[in-house]
């Protein structure tokens, strides 16, 4: 590590960022996800006789 401390600095720096935008992305799908399951259940129940 001593000669590219620069590269693995960077190396570091991106998966840090990338893994904290999959999980990100990961638990804002899982809500909208939920939201929306829980928006077609009640309008179901609505359409429902």
């Amino acid at each position: 590590m001593g000669e590219h401390w620069f590269w693995w600095l960077l190396t570091a720096a991106v998966v840090v960022w990338y893994s904290t935008v999959v999980i990100y992305v990961a638990f804002r799908g899982l809500f909208d996800i939920r939201n929306m399951l829980e928006h077609l259940g009640r309008k179901q129940r609505q359409d429902q006789p």
